[in-house]
């Protein structure tokens, strides 16, 4: 292990740490600012995979933590909301080997569609969670979480935040014991939850989350730094920088597993200090434990709770400024690239005057001018329910200008089960699909998935098309139209199947302009081993 420092952000770190505690498998679905932490971990030599969602992400790093290997499940904090149904019940099975969930928030929504707190997660399920604070952090907290994850036969989630993802600080790098192989042992009551399983071990579940607190009281995780006895600030995450730089002559508690809380140790803090405040992003979940347990604190007002933290923000909390914050200057909206044939699309969309549910992905961007072609944006895969549940209430005629657009990475996500809705229960009227293939997971950076016929690494993949989905579930009219520059056959395809009364797919189909480099990159990897 090289003793040097290296400059690296936090999902890199997250990777090396990773590497280095000897995680054997990383799974993930894309999506900012979580994606870098397996193109790392799999650029470093470990194996890692996309996987189709967050679900199945989950449950792959569960099943190979069930055979007592180290495993690692990335997601973005809407992912986590996938993958919550495996979550619940995983903290009920717990696992032989290790398994930790590494999810990214989006304070500020730079990247998201909102900006819920995952901490809330960490309770509800009841799996314990650590959060660092830098990137040094990062990478000890993702070794400590998998040290725990296998004290404890328990997952454990690792929570980062955009700024921690993407700011860089130097991390030291160590060496760690080499895992046990310990294989899949047959425990009926301990994995197959059934009702008279589950009972006991939600029983098991509460019993370890106490010694987990436990541990907690006492554990390396939680960090003060001064010694002043006039004002102390509890904090978590990238918080706590902000903290240190805006009060340095305070005393700073930093909150490295935020659940379940060391409460005795906040209590002593507070106990500590004159004056004690909370400063943490997002919901006040630290004030509220704090509160609950009779611990006299201060928090920030509401208007702090939207959006990231600062030190300048930090300092107001301080002083109890109030005012308002000053409109900040318009910016250049972003757009559909020049070129990009979802503009295309989006004009027909338009030009037709097509009542548009969306979906996630680079070609949201449609809702705005010169198109303002899309009407509904929820989550991923929402486009097509969104659409029929349109189409089931609204009068014929207006039923029969809806269109549900999606991105061929997002229906690879979750579109799949839209598609057999569609096919189970059509509308009287008919329905139509479009799904705009650009051969990539373009707004996360180009990563591969089921359609692209690639792994994550670039290697050969077997491909599935949605065309062939759509043909297998008996979907009526299934057309694919290759989008050149002038999009030929596309508003002629879309006025038929729109008057048709029929379910219909439309496949648009372009490689996305800023993946045909890295294609062409791909293929002559690929040549150069076949040869």
């Amino acid at each position: 292990m090289d003793d040097k420092a290296v400059l690296v952000n936090g999902d890199d770190a997250v990777a090396m740490a990773a590497l280095d505690t000897g995680v054997c498998l990383g799974c993930g679905y894309p999506g900012t600012p979580s994606t870098e932490i397996l193109e790392t971990f799999s650029g470093l030599g470990g194996r890692a995979q996309w996987a189709p969602n967050e679900k199945v992400a989950l449950e792959v790093a569960l099943g190979a933590a069930f055979g007592g290997g180290r495993a690692l499940a990335t997601m973005k904090h809407v992912g986590l909301n996938v993958a919550a149904d495996p979550l619940f019940t995983a903290a009920y099975t717990g696992c032989s080997g290790a398994l930790v969930i590494a999810v990214a928030d989006d304070p500020g929504m730079a990247s998201s569609q909102n900006e819920q707190d995952s901490r809330r997660y960490a309770a509800a399920a009841g799996v314990p969670m650590l959060e660092p604070a830098d990137s040094q952090q990062a990478y000890d907290f993702m070794a400590e979480a998998v040290t725990l994850s296998e004290k404890f036969g328990t997952p454990i989630l690792l929570r980062l935040t955009t700024r921690i993802c993407h700011s860089k600080t130097p991390v030291q790098r160590r060496a760690f014991p080499a895992p046990a192989a310990t294989g899949f042992v047959p425990d009926i009551p301990m994995r197959v939850m059934i009702p008279a399983y589950a009972r006991p071990a939600h029983r098991r579940l509460r019993q370890r989350l106490a010694e987990v607190q436990v541990w907690n009281e006492s554990g390396p995780l939680n960090i003060r730094y001064g010694d002043s006895r006039e004002l102390g600030l509890i904090a978590n995450g990238i918080s706590v920088m902000h903290a240190r730089e805006a009060a340095p002559d305070a005393a700073v508690l930093q909150v490295g597993m935020t659940y379940p809380f060391p409460i005795e140790t906040l209590r002593a803090f507070a106990d500590s200090v004159r004056r004690c405040v909370v400063i943490e992003e997002g919901d006040p979940i630290i004030a509220e434990a704090c509160r609950g347990a009779g611990i006299a604190i201060e928090s920030a007002p509401e208007m702090y709770r939207f959006g990231e933290l600062n030190v300048g923000k930090v300092r107001r909390i301080l002083a109890g400024d109030t005012t308002p914050d000053p409109a900040r200057p318009p910016g250049k909206p972003p757009q559909l690239c020049m070129g990009c044939p979802h503009r295309l699309v989006f004009e027909a969309l338009r030009d037709e005057a097509c009542l548009v549910t969306g979906d996630i992905g680079c070609y949201t961007l449609g809702v705005l001018a010169p198109f303002e072609a899309m009407h509904t944006c929820v989550c991923m895969g929402a486009a097509l329910g969104v659409g029929l549940g349109l189409r089931h209430v609204l009068p014929p005629t207006e039923a029969r200008r809806v269109v549900s657009v999606i991105g061929d990475s997002t229906f690879m996500h979750s579109g799949i089960t839209g598609l057999l809705e569609m096919a189970y229960n059509p509308p009287a009227t008919g329905h139509v699909v479009v799904v705009l293939d650009n051969g990539t997971t373009a707004m996360t950076g180009l990563q591969e998935h089921p359609g692209t016929g690639r792994k994550l690494d670039g290697a050969p993949a077997r491909q599935i098309l949605p065309e062939d989905l759509a043909r297998a579930m008996g979907i009526d009219r299934v057309t694919v139209l290759d989008m050149d520059t002038k999009g030929s056959g596309f508003r002629d395809t879309l006025r038929a199947d729109l008057d048709s009364g029929k379910l219909c797919m439309i496949v648009a189909r372009r490689p996305c302009i800023l993946s045909l480099r890295k294609q062409k990159k791909i293929a002559d990897v690929n040549k150069e081993g076949d040869a």
